[in-house]
């Protein structure tokens, strides 16, 4: 045959067996998420959440291959200059027509004259025009399948990056039961933090040197023993008795990885200002920019950025101990004192949030590479020079990791040196009922607003109405 065979061509036994093999695949992976959904329910509600918004993902992932599926005749069917073709090219390879082909023309030119590549009615449709349709069927699919394979690393990535986490996190739990066995007392755990190494060490000639080399120090300190066991006792009880003066067997680590996977679920999703940044780093590809190289750096700076502010944190905190204990010639009552103006803005969230596009960022990156190497392989131009190429994926593994073992841990434990305290402090229900509370109060609150402007607005309308007019009901 000379052009594809459509359904009407097609035995039924083919359509069967392969419609088969994709329900068979779609109802094991249902299942499978059904059965990993069951279980976090039982043990991490918080983590079942993420596993929804992972479902949300999913589905909008869906839609979007829908759309394209349904759309992309229509698409076939714009038709444009074929001079706009030559501009903004990713790749200018080894012929004109590989360059074109990439990027989703329908026609080209060889041995003097044209042929067809892909989706031949579209081709027909423009070339009676002059004209070239603006992307071919095969660009269509290669587009759908990035589409896929982003998502598909960013939520494995974010996945991998918070497990590692935790797993980092873990001799926090025995520093937690050390703190829990030993009873101590309120004042006696001052007297600890303040005589322990976590003044000696995060205050160390912070009189005798100038900020740059303190803030040189938080740089360095970001890749060895970020959170020490005398960090996490002083910020534990700073916390504890800021917030819960009188419970001082809070279970801080219980806490904050109850907060840690809360965050999670909003990491696992993809924000819908992340995909303008995604349509700007396509537009940005240009053959000769080394675009993505240039890019891989943003994460990267941020990572190192945000692991010096929140190692800073820790040292202000410290600074801020042993000024007060000094000046206080030894009283007992001096701890950490978490505030919101340790932070950027004033917004411990705002950490969240960059952490959040830096794994996006990364994942990208990943995701990028992966489909260029399946689509075009290891020696298409695309894949830019094996200088940069190499360069930017060990950028990405280097994120990857520090964010995993370095950043994750301490944000986990910094973001508590807020003035507030997150919602994981409760239970499940209890934060519920709480947010269905304060949403109720407000639109109460609201409506009363409303209802006095109103009863204002009605007397002065009556006192200004004539009084033929009063006693008609409008």
């Amino acid at each position: 045959m000379s052009e594809e065979a459509t359904l009407e061509e097609t035995p039924t036994w083919i359509v069967a067996s392969v419609c088969s093999a994709i329900v068979l695949i779609s109802l094991v992976f249902e299942r499978a998420l059904h059965r990993l959904g069951t279980a976090l329910e039982r043990r991490r509600v918080t983590l079942y959440e993420a596993l929804l918004k992972l479902k949300e993902e999913l589905m909008l992932l869906g839609f979007v291959s829908l759309l394209l599926v349904v759309f992309q005749d229509l698409i076939q069917k714009i038709c444009i200059d074929e001079s706009l073709m030559e501009h903004w090219l990713p790749c200018r390879g080894g012929s004109k027509a590989s360059a074109v082909a990439h990027y989703g023309a329908a026609s080209t030119f060889a041995a003097g004259g044209r042929r067809m590549l892909n989706g031949g009615a579209a081709f027909g449709h423009c070339s009676s025009k002059g004209k070239v349709p603006l992307l071919s069927r095969h660009a269509l699919e290669q587009l759908h399948i990035f589409i896929f394979v982003l998502a598909i690393t960013h939520v494995v990535f974010s996945a991998f990056t918070v497990l590692l986490g935790l797993l980092q996190m873990r001799k926090w739990m025995h520093w937690e039961k050390n703190i829990q066995q030993e009873g101590s007392s309120a004042p006696k755990m001052i007297k600890r933090v303040q005589k322990i190494k976590f003044i000696q060490d995060r205050c160390k000639g912070h009189e005798k040197v100038a900020w740059v080399i303190i803030w040189m120090r938080s740089f360095f300190k970001q890749f060895y023993g970020s959170v020490s066991n005398d960090d996490y006792v002083a910020m534990r009880l700073g916390f504890v008795m800021t917030h819960f003066r009188g419970h001082p067997k809070f279970n801080f680590y219980d806490y904050m990885i109850k907060a840690l996977e809360k965050d999670f679920k909003r990491v696992v999703g993809i924000k819908w200002y992340y995909r303008i940044f995604v349509m700007i780093f396509l537009l940005v590809n240009i053959t000769g920019w080394h675009s993505y190289f240039w890019i891989s750096l943003v994460p990267l700076s941020l990572l190192l950025l945000i692991g010096t502010k929140l190692e800073h944190i820790i040292n202000k905190l410290a600074h801020e101990v042993a000024s007060k204990h000094a000046a206080s010639q030894g009283e007992v009552g001096i701890v950490v004192r978490p505030s919101d103006e340790l932070f950027w803005f004033h917004s411990p969230r705002l950490v969240l949030v960059l952490i959040h596009f830096i794994l996006f960022q990364n994942a990208f990156e990943f995701a990028y590479f992966f489909w260029t190497l399946a689509m075009f392989g290891v020696d298409s131009c695309i894949m830019d020079r094996l200088g940069y190429s190499v360069s930017r994926i060990i950028i990405c593994v280097i994120v990857q990791v520090l964010c995993s073992y370095s950043t994750l841990p301490l944000y986990a434990i910094v973001s508590h040196m807020g003035s507030s305290f997150k919602s994981a402090v409760f239970a499940d229900g209890v934060a519920d009922h709480l947010r269905g509370w304060a949403d109720n109060a407000r639109q109460r609150m609201r409506r009363s607003a409303l209802g006095a402007a109103a009863e204002e607005r009605s007397y002065w309308g009556e006192r200004s109405r004539p009084a033929q007019l009063r006693s008609i009901s409008f």
